[in-house]
């Protein structure tokens, strides 16, 4: 991208791109406040359905009117549908970004799949089935990083680079609207359990903000490496699914749950809680090394 847009003067100043991406996410996140059936309550759970179907509204609306305008403001570029990541769509790349995605969550998905027993309920799609019915799932897994990857980086990574920001500004500057869209959490955390002390909600979205930044930062750089929309929101779906790594404790194999001798059982537990902890680390330096190779493209909208 870099290579066209240096031919132009940038239609946007950098203070007009920053503003842009601090109104898109009012834009994304107003409406979830103001759209009474998506309002936060006491008595409604954010899992309600018929609150996530009125957030889904809500947001797809949003972040097509905000790509929209992104869209018209590179119109002046020789191809919106490339410098936003839409097309070529990176089927690849996606592939690409999944296999170095699941390098980092090695442990997890040893834990998820293995200790917990999961792969048997792979056998029979049962995960998959629940996204016919279960409506926090579709949320998690489908729509959010949808939307989110459409507005936060199509939408938005675009706008930076079009104003003359470097791409570590860029990398680093974009999450931060990312994190901040997050932040209203807060206020729907204590909206819906008013018992619960500040102290811990101002320590829960602190940490939610960190965690979003940091993944913020990655599909930053998957977006600019790949040119694939379709990569970022493959990654963010597969971290949704994944959650946060175990970063202490052992982990419980399902079968010795179900009555193995106590003394075999902790001996068994520690071997396999080793091998949590080696995949764990080695799972983060294969990540390391593996982060710029399976991430070039042919794609990409920057180099680096």
């Amino acid at each position: 991208m870099r290579a066209e847009t240096t031919s132009h003067e940038p239609t946007l100043s950098k203070v007009q791109a920053c503003s842009l991406l601090l109104a898109y996410c009012l834009i994304y996140v107003l409406p979830l406040h103001i759209y009474r059936p998506a309002r936060a309550s006491p008595e409604r759970s954010r899992d309600d359905p018929i609150a996530i179907r009125a957030r889904i509204r809500a947001v797809s609306v949003s972040t097509a009117a905000c790509s929209c305008v992104t869209f018209v403001l590179l119109s002046t570029y020789a191809a919106p549908w490339r410098l936003m990541g839409y097309w070529p769509c990176g089927l690849q790349e996606t592939v690409q970004i999944l296999c170095l995605t699941a390098t980092l969550f090695a442990a997890p998905l040893y834990e998820y799949i293995i200790i917990d027993g999961a792969w048997s309920e792979w056998l029979h799609l049962r995960p998959l089935r629940l996204l016919q019915h279960d409506w926090p799932t579709w949320r998690n897994l489908v729509a959010g990083p949808i939307t989110e990857e459409c507005l936060f980086r199509s939408a938005s990574v675009p706008l930076l680079l079009a104003a003359g920001y470097s791409i570590s500004a860029t990398i680093f500057l974009s999450p931060l609207v990312f994190g901040l869209a997050h932040i209203h959490h807060f206020y729907e955390f204590r909206k819906t359990n008013p018992g619960v002390h500040v102290g811990a909600a101002v320590a829960r979205s602190v940490l939610q903000f960190s965690y979003t930044y940091l993944f913020g930062v990655y599909a930053t750089f998957i977006f600019l490496r790949t040119g694939s929309t379709l990569a970022a929101i493959a990654a963010h779906a597969f971290c949704n699914s994944m959650g946060l790594p175990r970063v202490w404790g052992s982990v419980e194999p399902y079968w010795l749950l179900e009555g193995a001798p106590a003394h075999l059982q902790g001996e068994e537990q520690k071997l396999w809680t080793v091998g949590y902890y080696v995949l764990l680390f080695g799972g983060m330096a294969a990540f390391y090394c593996a982060l710029f190779p399976l991430s070039v493209s042919d794609l990409a909208l920057e180099s680096f």
